[in-house]
């Protein structure tokens, strides 16, 4: 178990190119939309990016 958590945590230190888009894409969006402050469209760009790419990588060893 830990081992696969291990692996999957490697794996996605370069999916980390692949996340950061989707992450500043958002962030645009919402603060375009939504008018948010400058902290705030960190915040999601960040939790964003990181989520995209941990789903990415996870995906990619399991599949």
């Amino acid at each position: 178990m830990t081992q696969e958590i291990i692996i999957i945590l490697v794996m996605a230190v370069p999916m980390i190119l692949f996340g950061v888009y989707p992450g500043l894409k958002l962030g645009e969006f919402l603060e375009r939309k939504y008018n948010i402050g400058e902290s705030l469209k960190r915040k999601i760009m960040i939790i964003t990016t990181v989520v995209f790419t941990l789903t990415l990588s996870s995906l990619l060893y399991y599949i």
